[in-house]
């Protein structure tokens, strides 16, 4: 309503002429879940300057922003988790802040949820058992333990030997040097039979926890937990779960497991709009079995990516072991973030090295990833000199239009900065000069998104264009309340197959 003026003077007005810029919404933002050796936040104790909990943040999103700061609240790396890796390979591989949910915290569990790693001795004859040993501390750090047997010539007496601790001339009788009165200091004897011990080496296993249910993953929205906690957070572009791995046995029901949290992913995605997916495929499988794995999860959708296989890092846990296998997604997230900062969100994240990856757990050919390819799995690559790369770009949509993981992520970029961008016409007079508004910022972002080299064309209107007109909002649609926006964009697609086609020439002077 005009202001009514009474009194002679100067008035001076603001008035809206202007155009309402529309901000690119963000590309790179990542959410993390899965197991952490930690979970509580913590704060420094000014008497004895340790670090003490004061809070939990189990099933909670918290923001991460370095590896120093994760470490801060969800401990360092730790057996029994892949998340500690697949964050410290995000930020090698330039990841941003992130998002990090942990569904257990291996360290904070009490003992009555823990199981001690063990293994039975099987005796020399054959039959039954000689005796059982099992780890003295609860958790996934007896995993680590080998028990060694050795018997004299006469195979009267033997040595029992565990890490760096032996005991020799140990016998099955009760007496002198009994097996069962031997001590250790990270293992105990039970179950003791009669017959000698088979000679070998024997691995503890089975210590740990029960691992998460498919549910523990998926969570619940109410109580925001788990993946379905994320929905509450509209910056989260990029989803990962590697601890869906954690533990594989190769069994029916863990692979129902992971195909039931997986989907959850892609529904989610796809339910969501504006975020993507990144997949695992199990340990051990080769390039026959992967494709089975493909075929058999079955997945169709523009808002998931697939990798295989797993790539060999620095294990830089307590474990005596110096290198251990990972799932690749989250020094793929990373590579994502790498390419959005350096290039731009519309460059496929590929042909790009897999920083802190000493190796991969299957080279393969490239006969076998012309099979992997074609189907959605992208593989990483070594190339001799080159390093490991990732060699692929596809999502695991069947419509061509879908294909490249840079398409559905320049829409989603896209798609959530208008719907941001676009707030202040909702109750806006639904009429020509609205219309106009619309058009005109909507072409003005869309212009930088060309600039930027997102969109293929060498004009603006060869790149995309905007529709707000009496055809799209007949009377009837405008008195239902809508505005129909039409917007087209030719988006860039990468150039996946580099063909040269060498010719014989006889040169300018050949008749």
């Amino acid at each position: 309503m005009p202001v009514a003026y009474a009194t002679p003077g100067v008035y001076v007005e603001e008035v809206d002429r202007g155009s309402k810029p529309i901000e690119a919404a963000g590309a790179s933002m990542a959410a993390f879940v899965g197991i952490t050796a930690e979970a509580s936040f913590k704060t420094i104790d000014p008497a004895t300057g340790a670090r003490v909990p004061t809070e939990s943040a189990l099933n909670k999103a918290v923001l991460i922003t370095n590896w120093t700061q994760y470490q801060n609240v969800f401990g360092g790396f730790t057996s029994g988790a892949f998340l500690p890796d697949a964050v410290y390979g995000y930020f090698s591989n330039g990841g941003g802040p992130c998002y990090v949910t942990s569904i257990m915290a291996l360290n904070e569990l009490s003992a009555r949820d823990a199981t001690a790693a063990s293994v039975v001795i099987p005796p020399a004859a054959g039959k039954g058992k000689a005796f059982t040993v099992m780890a003295k501390q609860a958790g996934t750090a007896g995993n680590d333990y080998t028990v060694t047997i050795k018997s004299d010539e006469k195979g009267e007496t033997f040595t029992l030997t565990v890490g760096s601790e032996s005991k020799a001339g140990l016998v099955m009788k009760k007496g002198e040097n009994y097996i069962g009165d031997a001590t250790f200091e990270a293992v105990t004897i039970s179950d003791i039979g009669a017959a000698n011990p088979a000679d070998g080496t024997y691995h503890l296993e089975g210590g740990g926890t029960a691992l998460p249910t498919a549910a523990d993953f998926i969570g619940d929205v109410a109580a925001r937990t788990g993946l379905a906690g994320l929905e509450a957070l509209e910056d989260v572009r990029l989803v990962l779960c590697p601890d869906l791995m954690t533990g594989y046995d190769g069994s029916e029901a863990f692979k129902d497991k992971i195909k039931a949290v997986q989907t959850a992913m892609i529904a989610d995605c796809e339910r969501l709009k504006y975020r993507f997916a990144i997949l695992d495929t199990p340990p051990g499988l080769n390039a026959q079995q992967a494709k089975e794995w493909r075929m058999w999860v079955n997945f169709d959708s523009s808002y998931a990516a697939m990798y295989y296989p797993w790539i060999s890092v620095a294990d830089l846990s307590d474990s005596p072991q110096t290198t251990k296998l990972v799932p690749p997604s989250g020094h793929m997230v990373g590579i994502y973030n790498r390419v959005d900062s350096n290039v731009g969100f519309h460059k496929a994240p590929a042909n790009e090295v897999v920083t802190g990856a000493l190796d991969v757990e299957l080279n393969l050919t490239k006969g076998e990833q012309s099979v992997l390819n074609p189907i959605g799995i992208n593989c990483i690559r070594s190339f001799p000199g080159r390093g490991i790369r990732v060699w692929g770009a596809r999502t695991l949509s069947s419509d061509g239009s879908w294909r490249y993981i840079n398409v559905r992520r320049l829409f989603i970029v896209v798609g959530a900065s208008l719907e941001t961008g676009l707030q202040w016409v909702v109750f806006e007079p639904n009429d020509r000069t609205l219309w106009a508004k619309v058009r005109r910022d909507i072409n003005a972002f869309l212009g930088t998104v060309w600039l930027s080299g997102a969109l293929f064309g060498s004009s603006k209107s060869e790149a995309f264009y905007v529709k707000c007109d009496d055809e799209l909002n007949p009377p009837e649609i405008r008195d239902l309340g809508q505005l129909i926006i039409e917007v087209g964009m030719a988006p860039v697609k990468p150039a996946e197959f580099v063909i040269v086609r060498l010719s014989q020439w006889a040169g300018p002077n050949a008749e």
